[in-house]
């Protein structure tokens, strides 16, 4: 089915964008800078090259890589063609991998090489990988392994007629990439989605971030993910904005990039933003370019969202909600609201989404009260790679995505997120909501940030254990966080135990490894 011009898919979205703003900057890196008709121009090679290679439409393409413009070169490339992206998060080792690469019957692997002190295609040396045709390796190839240049010098050799026919026949409906999810409790599943959904993404973040052309838009976490991808890259597709990443994540290094490049949009997850605010010559570097940041993944301190807003003087601080399976966005806050808002709630639907809560027996629960979130609009996933049962088990035969999150609707329709299902734990027939705890616990002097587990107890059959990072300087003790918690907490949601850590364990978009934390206790 050939594509209706007005619904585009991505690699025809970086061809309009490549025409309408040429040589404005796409991406934007410290070692140089592409522009829209350099990514495009890029993008066909790389389509070209696949196609000489025998890269069939709907055949897989695994791509593991941190952020770079061949990122995008090849993704799109692949996708011109009608091939499929699988993004891999560069944290994955060889074991993790090979696995994806099986699971999706990936046909090709194009790798980073040196990278984080690891040539990353050594990894994968004991690996079996029966249905991989071809591993390319961007960026410094030894070893033997072929190098992205080599592979480039395909494109001359690929038929121009089959080209264009190809190219012609890549639909909106044609599957464009599968999303492996976090995997924070289990085995991560491979989540489906078409152009058409794939860029309704790029569209909700363009909708939220009120996201245009003179946009300086700094994508913190990694292509592989929602956040950066469909929300990032693809966005800036959409709207012109230039696309910008850091290469460090330390505090001074997020202000530097901030002010030498005049950033106008971040979002980024909470830790971002204390280290920020924190470096003792925060205000050695000028901020003022930003006007919209957004945070959220885990729990946000009141605290910081204050002090962004008067320290840094940011226009807009917002938080939202959403997961892979709804292309990353489902609520968000809006321009306005309130500190009390954005620290209470996760916002209000997207238009074009749909949220209700329901109880154990499906029913809708009334304002205030709490139940599964439900989410329903036209971007999300259209099932799990070969897993049926967990397709259904997610989304039920009216459309609706059960999200695995415990939640309330406010009497004027923003939503609050209590917990995880997952994490909810129950002490002596109460039931405890980590993330509500985290909360208030985020105004305990001294506490830079915390996370809290339910463990097993003998006698109330689970109770609290809080891990806490101190703030600088602090020599916060347990015998006070417990003192401050019988204070301004009921009994039972009081930590029975504290481990002070220098770190939280967390994935890539920032969210803590909780189950990494009950193998601590």
């Amino acid at each position: 089915m050939a594509e209706d011009p007005g619904m585009p898919t991505i690699p025809r979205l970086l061809a309009e964008a490549a025409a309408r703003w040429k040589g404005k900057p796409a991406l934007v890196a410290h070692d140089g800078t592409t522009s829209f008709a350099e990514l495009d121009a890029h993008a066909t090679e790389v389509a070209r090259a696949f196609l000489a290679a025998g890269l069939q439409k709907g055949e897989r393409v695994a791509l593991w890589a941190p952020n770079m413009w061949e990122w995008v070169a090849v993704a799109v490339g692949a996708q011109r063609i009608g091939g499929v992206l699988v993004p891999l998060n560069t944290r994955l080792r060889g074991g993790e991998v090979a696995d994806v690469v099986r699971r999706a019957d990936a046909r090709f692997l194009i790798s980073v090489g040196d990278f984080l002190g690891r040539y990353y295609p050594d990894m994968l040396r004991d690996q079996v990988m029966p249905n991989l045709r071809r591993t390319i390796v961007l960026r410094g190839a030894k070893n033997g392994h072929e190098s992205y240049e080599s592979f480039l010098q395909l494109a001359t050799q690929a038929d121009e007629a089959v080209f264009a026919e190809r190219v012609a026949d890549v639909s909106e409906y044609d599957i464009a990439d599968i999303m492996f999810t976090s995997g924070t409790t289990g085995a991560p599943k491979g989540a489906m989605f078409d152009h058409r959904r794939s860029i309704g993404g790029g569209r909700a973040w363009q909708y939220i971030a009120r996201l245009n052309a003179e946009d300086r838009y700094c994508c913190f976490g990694p292509f592989s993910h929602n956040a950066s991808y469909k929300a990032g890259w693809v966005a800036g597709l959409l709207t012109g904005a230039s696309i910008y990443w850091p290469e460090a994540y330390d505090g001074a290094s997020i202000l530097s990039l901030i002010a030498d490049n005049k950033i106008t949009v971040m979002p980024a997850p909470p830790t971002v933003w204390l280290e920020a605010h924190a470096h003792p010559n925060r205000k050695d570097w000028d901020t003022s370019s930003l006007r919209y940041i957004s945070t959220g993944s885990t729990t946000v301190p009141i605290e910081l969202m204050r002090r962004l807003k008067a320290d840094m003087n940011i226009p807009v601080v917002s938080t939202g909600y959403g997961m892979t399976e709804c292309c990353g966005s489902a609520t968000h806050t809006r321009d306005g609201d309130d500190v009390e808002r954005l620290f209470y709630t996760v916002g209000c639907p997207l238009p074009g989404t749909e949220i209700k809560v329901v109880g154990q027996d499906g029913h809708e629960m009334p304002v205030g009260e709490a139940g599964e979130v439900l989410i329903r609009d036209d971007k999300l996933l259209i099932e799990y790679l070969d897993n049926p049962e967990a397709t259904r088990s997610t989304i039920d035969a009216d459309g609706w995505l059960h999200s695995g999150d415990i939640g309330a609707m406010t009497s004027d329709g923003y939503l609050r997120i209590t917990d995880r299902l997952k994490d909810m734990y129950i002490v002596g027939g109460f039931n405890v909501y980590p993330a509500e705890i985290e909360r208030q616990m985020s105004e305990l002097p001294g506490l830079h940030y915390c996370s809290i587990v339910g463990i097993p107890d003998q006698r109330l059959g689970e109770v609290g254990h809080a891990f806490i990072v101190r703030a600088a300087g602090s020599t916060l003790t347990e015998e006070e966080v417990i003192a401050w918690s019988k204070q301004n907490l009921a009994n039972y949601k009081v930590p029975r135990g504290v481990t002070f850590v220098d770190e939280l364990p967390m994935n890539s978009s920032g969210k803590v490894l909780k189950f990494k934390l009950k193998e601590l206790v």
